[in-house]
């Protein structure tokens, strides 16, 4: 059966979304009956026949009998939009961040569930076969005990990517909390990869949580913080970004065990796994696409992959990031211009991400000159 779908945000990340829906109309699994933008596509932009459009995102679904919705606007609107959609048993793939603060994830969350529809939240690495691959392989003792994990990611994003939208790099805008940051967003993966591969994936897995927030580049948010997260089972998950390497490279997660660790990096489904007494051994994995998955949950009753609870503690993050005190400010000799690629770049700092996964240290216990123990501020989390 083909579910239609209407899709609210075809701009920016949204032209993804537009092309992954194609892929699957082509194979009926869903059809695109709708388009929620505020200024209306052009066919030229669209690049074909358009579906009905509106700016009414409720409007929208009733009009099309939509019995999916993809959400892809900006973070501060989703939790509005999902209810819109939940309160008319239209079921939804939400993108990441699924809300910009923990009290909004729970009003989303509780709405959904109250509507009785489903919800899936777009991490899609979460969907990725080497997932379950890697908990067999640390079940199976491959790596002993699990000792921690750390995340990385060493990214590059030009000046132009904060202007791209009102919203961009802002942690407040017109009062509404937006907390768009690299932990946040462009690398949230890392981040709930690596509570997942650690075990802590619900709000209730979380104890503790550290923050270092830096920026850079002239913004309000972060592009250069880590953060160190202590689980219910005493595991330290530490995951550093930037946006600002040097040499951006693919980010990854890192299992550490006793005996060897496991690497993932999650964007190319790759998995390296080291172990004591053994040659390194690599694997590639597919992926199931999460809107498929939330077709087939409809259809056949198969398990969503990234309902909301499992993005609990990836929430509980963005919290103690939200609260924090804002990202201070990189002394100018910390970073340089790159004229040629209109970006900005803090030298050494693909070195101490690599180190902080590596280590599960923050960027001043690593010794950054830039991110003194006073950045360092612990963030205590209520698990009630």
């Amino acid at each position: 059966m083909t579910v239609p779908v209407v899709l609210a945000g075809a701009r920016g990340h949204g032209r993804w979304h537009v092309e992954n829906i194609r892929r699957l109309q082509d194979r009926g699994v869903v059809r695109l009956v709708g388009i929620c933008e505020l200024t209306p596509l052009t066919e030229d932009e669209f690049g074909g026949e358009l579906p009905r459009q509106s700016s009414d995102f409720g409007a929208l679904l009733d009009a099309t009998g939509a019995r999916a919705a993809v959400v892809c606007t900006p973070i501060p609107t989703h939790t509005d939009l999902a209810l819109t959609a939940a309160e008319r048993g239209v079921h939804l793939l939400l993108e990441k961040p699924p809300a910009p603060s923990y009290a909004e994830y729970r009003r989303m969350a509780a709405g959904v569930a109250r509507a009785g529809v489903a919800c899936q939240i777009g991490f899609q690495s979460l969907g990725s076969h080497a997932l379950p691959a890697i908990r067999r392989m640390i079940a199976d003792g491959l790596i002993g005990e699990v000792t921690g994990v750390g995340g990385a990611g060493a990214w590059a994003r030009p000046e132009a990517y904060f202007r791209r939208a009102p919203w961009a790099g802002r942690r407040r805008l017109n009062g509404v909390d937006v907390v768009d940051g690299a932990l946040t967003n462009p690398l949230a993966h890392a981040v709930a990869t690596a509570l997942a591969l650690a075990g802590a994936a619900r709000a209730e897995d979380v104890t503790r949580i550290e923050t270092e927030l830096l920026r850079a580049n002239a913004i309000e948010s972060d592009d250069t913080s880590c953060v160190r997260v202590t689980t219910g089972r005493d595991l330290q998950v530490t995951v550093a970004a930037t946006l600002c390497a040097e040499h951006p490279d693919e980010p990854y997660v890192l299992v550490h065990g006793t005996r060897g660790r496991i690497t993932f990096w999650y964007k190319q489904d790759r998995v390296l796994l080291q172990r004591a007494d053994h040659g390194p051994e690599e694997f590639e994995y597919g992926r199931t696409d999460l809107l498929e998955n939330l077709a087939a949950h409809l259809t056949t009753g198969a398990d969503l992959l990234v309902p909301p609870e499992t993005t609990g503690a990836f929430m509980r993050v963005v919290e103690a990031i939200r609260t924090a005190p804002d990202p201070a400010p990189l002394p100018e000799s910390a970073w340089h211009p790159l004229p040629e690629e209109g970006r900005r770049v803090v030298p050494g700092v693909d070195g101490l991400v690599a180190a902080a996964a590596d280590t599960l240290a923050l960027y001043s216990e690593l010794g950054a000159p830039w991110a003194p123990a006073a950045h360092a501020l612990p963030r205590e989390v209520s698990t009630r």
